[in-house]
């Protein structure tokens, strides 16, 4: 069984899912990290000279070949969700836990992200706190449907983030932490 970090840029899928993954014995994927490393070109390259449909079409692709790994924590683009065959695919065999942060933490996490660049191309041309708030609110019905259960991950540690996640992983349809890192399931 996979575990699946969702919600938008900046709100701890890669940080947090990289802990995740050794503190299970899981494996890890970034898919925004798969897609450049696939196409060979980072996302803002394809997205400047192919568009927005083009990543979404690669980041299909993607989703549709992670979701088939096994014992692995994956890292989804935070738009990942907008489609409905990507949100199936990842529910087929993981996990679907949502990181939260409010827009004020989110937009000061992606001014210091070295990242932010090359792999995080604006998606509205708006000004970057208004983008957040906007992008946010439209999403949020789509993260929600999505979910198995979420994780404010504002004001939080990774090691409290983490204890989260493991405490609402055992009580999601009786999955035990401790046991994914014994049998590594």
């Amino acid at each position: 069984m996979n575990v699946v970090l969702i919600g938008y840029r900046c709100t701890g899928k890669t940080s947090v899912g990289i802990a995740l993954s050794k503190m299970l014995g899981k494996g890890f994927c970034d898919t925004d990290d798969y897609i450049e490393e696939k196409v060979k070109r980072p996302i803002s390259d394809m997205v400047a000279k192919e568009g927005w449909a083009f990543f979404r079409a690669k980041e299909k692709e993607a989703i549709r070949e992670v979701s088939s790994f096994q014992n692995c924590v994956i890292a989804a683009g935070g738009g990942t969700i907008l489609d409905n065959e990507n949100v199936k695919n990842l529910k087929k065999n993981g996990v679907v836990v949502l990181l939260e942060a409010t827009t004020q933490i989110i937009h000061e996490r992606m001014r210091c992200d070295k990242r932010t660049d090359q792999q995080r191309p604006s998606l509205t041309g708006k000004d970057p706190f208004k983008e957040i708030e906007d992008v946010l609110e439209f999403r949020r019905p789509f993260y929600r449907g999505a979910m198995d259960f979420s994780v404010d991950t504002t004001s939080k540690s990774i090691d409290r983030i983490l204890d989260e996640i493991l405490r609402k992983l055992r009580d999601h349809e009786g999955i035990d932490g401790r046991k994914h890192i014994r049998t590594g399931l």
